[in-house]
């Protein structure tokens, strides 16, 4: 079998894209794109078996090629998923797929006339195996009934919102573009949709700077089981970059914090360590090779299938507006 022939968009994290397609024995990368022509030249240099074009629709219209990875910015996400699919493309996109409900409803109906093509994204902290521990104790009934979860993305990256492209966006939303992460996560442990959710946001880190938007968000999900979850997004915190999760059972509690993760067991309050590896970046790249076997093998599924994307951005749209309305959202799914 031929092997897939892979574009990439976006230079930035999609040097990662382009690491993980090339570690693929079905893929090889023969397009890349940036913005930044400097960029694009040392990246070619770097991977000199690719070709550097300027304009993202040589990938995007490019009848040789397979499959589209996107990362570029947010604003872009929308438009070119839309032409990579009507191109007959598999797509892999950077988080969030898109900034508003209306042009993920255009994706999902493009997307449910191309059922032969795969849609995937980067919710990457799926492959942590801490998180794969705790998804597999919640759902063999080991932590007992969930009654609350509080998942902070720390995410400690303040320059980026305050010298780089995202202050210049029209809209930039760091709900959709980070607490996404912590919302696919809180899904994905408990198997279950939140029905509404209430949020709060504020943009006291980065007052002052040029920022014009919302640097840090407050949001509670809803369960109809009764389960709370808590999820905060500080872009403009002082802290390192970590995922603090804390889920809260009946019968035990999980905690993976910045000294050491652990579990308490309600019996003796016995303290354990927490044995499997976190952040495991390495592990990242997985997203990408699950998406490239969906493609080569139909019966398989991506670690991140296209309904898990929509349900998370879904959640996302509801969590903005209920910021801006000061009032509970009903989710409405896409």
């Amino acid at each position: 079998m031929e092997k897939l022939r892979v574009g990439v968009i976006g230079l930035g994290v999609g040097r990662k894209h382009i690491d993980a397609y090339q570690a693929h024995p079905s893929a090889e990368v023969v397009k890349i794109s940036d913005i930044s022509n400097d960029r694009l030249q040392e990246v070619v240099r770097e991977y000199p078996e690719t070709e550097g074009v300027s304009d993202p629709n040589e990938i995007l219209d490019d009848n040789r090629i397979d499959v589209v990875s996107i990362a570029s910015y947010d604003n872009y996400h929308c438009e070119q998923i839309l032409q990579g699919l009507n191109n007959e493309k598999n797509v892999y996109v950077e988080k969030p797929m898109c900034l508003f409900d209306h042009e993920a409803r255009s994706i999902r109906t493009l997307l449910s006339l191309k059922p032969e093509l795969q849609l995937s994204s980067n919710l990457v902290l799926r492959t942590c195996p801490r998180f794969i521990r705790l998804k597999e104790a919640i759902a063999s009934g080991e932590m007992g009934d969930i009654y609350s979860i509080q998942a902070n993305y720390l995410w400690g990256r303040k320059h980026k919102l305050t010298d780089g492209w995202r202050k210049d966006m029209k809209f930039y939303s760091i709900i959709h573009g980070a607490a996404v992460h912590m919302i696919d996560l809180v899904v994905w442990i408990t198997d279950m949709l939140p029905l509404e959710v209430k949020a709060y946001g504020n943009q006291i880190s980065t007052r002052n700077s040029g920022m014009r938007y919302n640097d840090y968000a407050s949001i509670l999900l809803k369960y109809e089981t009764g389960l709370i979850a808590e999820v905060s997004v500080h872009g403009g915190c002082v802290h390192p970059h970590f995922h603090d999760v804390r889920v809260y059972g009946t019968e035990s509690t999980f905690i993976n914090g910045i000294e050491r993760g652990i579990w308490i067991d309600s019996e003796n309050h016995n303290i354990r360590s927490i044995k499997e590896n976190y952040p495991a970046k390495a592990e990242r790249g997985n997203t990408i090779r699950s998406f490239v076997d969906s493609i080569v093998d139909k019966s398989l599924q991506p670690i991140v299938r296209a309904d898990d994307i929509f349900n998370a951005m879904s959640i996302c749209f509801a969590a903005e507006r209920a910021v801006h309305k000061n009032a509970n959202v009903r989710i409405e799914y896409i």
